[in-house]
C-alpha cells in the first residue's frame, strides 16, 4: 500500500475500532432497530455537509444507482442490524473475533470474482496469522463467553459474511463513482430499507434519553459511518477487498492500546503477542508478491 492508503487504513481502524463498545453501550437503553436507524441518519447528515463542500458528480447510469442501493442493503442495513442485535447476547470481545473472520471470506470471494485481487500463499498466510492474532488478543474475554447465546454468535458471523460479499460487490460494480456518493447513497437506501421493513422485523423506534447513549449514537453516526465509509470505499478501490477488510483485525488492537494508555490496564502476554501477530499479518499481506505466488 502507498502512504495515502496506510493513512486511510489507520484512520478506518480508529473510526471502527471502538464501534463494538459504543454499540454495547447504546443497546443498553434503545433497541437495535432504533440504534441502526439513528446511526445511519447521523451518518447521512455528516455526508450531506461533505457534499455541500465538495459537490461530487452523481451517477448517470441506472445500473449504478441500483448497485448503490444493493450495497445499502447488504453492506449497511443487514450487517448493522445483525451485529447490533447479536451484541445484546454476546460480549463485544467475542463479537470482534467473529467480525475478524471478514478477511477470511473476502480473500476467497475476491479470488473467484475479481481478476485484480487474486489469492496467493502470502496473502492466505497473512490472513490466517491476523485472525490468530485477534483470537489471542481477546482469548481471556471469550473463555467464559464462548457458550453465550448461539444465535447472537451466528448473527455476528452472518454479518461478517455479508461484509465480505459486499466488499467484492463494491469493487466490481462501483468503479468510477465518487467516493462521497458511494458513501451516502447506500446509507440512504439502508435507512429507507429499514423503515419499509420495520413491520416485518418488528422494529420499534425509540429515542435515547441518556447522555451516554447520545454520545454513542453520534459517534457511530458521524465517525463510525460518515468518516469510516469515506475511507472504506476509498480503500476498496485503491487496495482491493482482501487488504481493505483486514481492518477488522485491528479492532481488538485499538481496544488494547486505549485500555493500556488511558485506563492503566496491564499489558498481558496475550495482548502483546496478539498485537504482534496482527501487525505481522498486515505486513505479510502487503508485502510485494513474487512472480509465482498465485494459488491458481
Amino acid at each position: 500500500m502507498k502512504g495515502k492508503d496506510w493513512l486511510a487504513f489507520i484512520g478506518l481502524s480508529l473510526a471502527w475500532g471502538t464501534s463494538f463498545l459504543w454499540i454495547k453501550i447504546a443497546v443498553e437503553e434503545i433497541s437495535p432497530f432504533s440504534l441502526v436507524v439513528l446511526r445511519i441518519l447521523f451518518g447521512i447528515i455528516g455526508l450531506l455537509v461533505v457534499i455541500a463542500v465538495r459537490k461530487p458528480k452523481w451517477p448517470k447510469q441506472n445500473k449504478q444507482w441500483l448497485a448503490l442501493a444493493v450495497i445499502g442493503v447488504i453492506n449497511v442495513a443487514v450487517p448493522f442490524m445483525l451485529i447490533t442485535w447479536g451484541e445484546q447476547y454476546i460480549d463485544s470481545g467475542l463479537a470482534s473475533v467473529l467480525n475478524g473472520s471478514v478477511p477470511l471470506f473476502s480473500v476467497i470471494l475476491a479470488h473467484f470474482y475479481l481478476t485484480d485481487d487474486r489469492l496467493n500463499w502470502m496473502k492466505m498466510i497473512g490472513v490466517l496469522v491476523g485472525f490468530s492474532g485477534v483470537v489471542v488478543l481477546v482469548y481471556k474475554d471469550i473463555q467464559s463467553g464462548i457458550q453465550n447465546n448461539l444465535l447472537g454468535q451466528g448473527a455476528v458471523l452472518l454479518a461478517a459474511i455479508f461484509y465480505a460479499i459486499s466488499s467484492v460487490y463494491i469493487r466490481k460494480n462501483t468503479k468510477g463513482i465518487d467516493t462521497i456518493v458511494q458513501a451516502i447513497l447506500p446509507l440512504m437506501a439502508a435507512d429507507l430499507f429499514l423503515v419499509i421493513s420495520a413491520p416485518l422485523i418488528g422494529g420499534n423506534f425509540e429515542m435515547p434519553t441518556l447522555p451516554m447513549t447520545w454520545v454513542a449514537v453520534l459517534w457511530l453516526g458521524l465517525v463510525g459511518s460518515c468518516v469510516a465509509y469515506l475511507l472504506y470505499y476509498y480503500l476498496i478501490h485503491s487496495v482491493g477487498p482482501s487488504r481493505a477488510t483486514m481492518v477488522t483485525f485491528t479492532f481488538p488492537v485499538i481496544g488494547v492500546i486505549l485500555g493500556v494508555s488511558f485506563l492503566g490496564e496491564p499489558l498481558h502476554w496475550n495482548l502483546a503477542l496478539g498485537c504482534f501477530l496482527v501487525i505481522a499479518s498486515i505486513m505479510i499481506v502487503n508485502r510485494k508478491p513474487t512472480k509465482r505466488t498465485s494459488m491458481e
